[in-house]
Formats: structure tokens, sequence, C-alpha cells
């Protein structure tokens, strides 16, 4: 297979895997590709989460050393557990910061897409809500008030009133883990994450999905 196939079947992959366009693929395997001097400050910031200051603050090192230090190590050929190991036993970084910056590494040479987990994929969204807490959760606990504003099949797995909700989703893989947020006497905030999804191109479906649902939720209660 040419260079050029090879590319292209990468860039496809990556696209299938992610569910960003052709183009928006072709960029991030260009960008994945370049030494680590050459990664921009800025793209690097984006795309892990965190400046370089932060991390070379924590750690003693900003991502541009980090990346070459794994690069070196053959870390693109490692597993997880294998990379963090190598930066908590040779570089003796805390546990945390060697699983952060594992991640970060994966992120940076296309071995992790974003919002991507061990697990699967992974999507977050907040709301907040001029109710109090007690109204919020309420919303999502009960049944008939839940489907008014979204009527899906799931199953409750744990319920804290005005805290947090475990949740099977209708398909029986996903799930969903809800937290509650009191903002005042008349103001509260739901935030929740969706777990364990397939693909980039599922994640991207439900961030859309809750957003609009979410939207709902806070005409219905503020009406």
């Amino acid at each position: 297979m040419t260079e050029r196939k090879t590319f292209k079947k990468r860039v496809r992959a990556r696209s299938a895997k992610t569910g960003e366009s052709y183009t928006t693929a072709r960029h991030q395997v260009i960008q994945h590709a370049k030494p680590a001097a050459d990664l921009d400050p800025a793209y690097l910031a984006k795309l892990t989460g965190m400046s370089n200051e932060a991390v070379a603050k924590k750690t003693g090192k900003d991502w541009n050393k980090w990346i070459a230090v794994l690069d070196a190590a053959q870390a693109d050929r490692m597993k997880h557990s294998a990379i963090a190991k190598y930066l908590h036993e040779r570089h003796k970084l805390p546990g945390w910061w060697a699983q952060m910056v594992t991640v970060g590494y994966e992120r940076v040479r296309g071995l992790r897409a974003v919002n991507e987990k061990a697990d699967g994929f992974a999507i977050s969204k907040s709301k907040t809500i001029a109710v109090p807490i007690s109204r919020l959760f309420e919303a999502w606990d009960d049944e008939a008030n839940r489907r008014t504003w979204l009527d899906e099949e799931l199953t409750v797995r744990k319920s804290t009133p005005d805290k947090s909700m475990r949740i099977a989703w209708g398909d029986g893989r996903s799930r969903i883990d809800v937290y509650f947020y009191a903002k005042g006497d008349a103001k509260s905030q739901v935030s929740l994450q969706h777990s364990k999804l397939q693909d980039g191109h599922e994640a991207k479906g439900y961030k859309e999905f809750w957003g609009e649902r979410l939207g709902d939720l806070k005409r219905i209660l503020e009406d």
C-alpha cells in the first residue's frame, strides 16, 4: 500500500471512530504526526484540557516535553496502563498525574479520541434552572414528570434525593450519572454524564440530544 493510501486509510479510520468529518479527521492525523517540539501550545491545551503552564507547574514538564519523553520511550506502542506505570515508576509522577499525562499523550498521538474513556465514549452536559433543587430533582425522579420532557425508556438504578441518580439507558448498554447542585433557594443545576457509548458518532448524537432535552426541561420548569 502506498504512503498516500495508508494516510487516507488512517483518516477514514479516525473519521469512523470519532464522528469527525473527513476534513477534520485529516487535520487531526496531520497534527498527531508532528514532532513534539513543533506542536502548538494552544492546540495541546485544547486537546488535553490543560495548558502547558498548568501541566508544567504540577509535573515539572510541559506537554511538548512529556510528549517527547513518551515518544522516545515508544509509548505509542504501549497500552494505557503501561504508559501510566512508566510515568509513575520512571518519572515519579503521582498516580493521578500519571493518568492525566497518559490520557493527554494518547489524545495528542491519536491513540484516544476526545470523549473516549477506557469503557467507551462519554459526554457531559449541564443546565442551571431557576427552580429549587427539590423541584429539579422531582422532574427527574418522578416518572410522570420526567415523561413531559424525556419520553425515553430507562431504569433508575439508584436515587438519592436532591443529590444524584444512576440510570441505565433503554438499550441496557449505556448509563447516565446525574448530579444535582443547589445554587440558592430558587436556583439549581443538573449535571449529567452519559457513558459507555460506542463511538464518536454516538457520542456526538447524544451530546446534541441532551442539549435539547435539558433545554426543554428548563423551559417547562421555568414557565
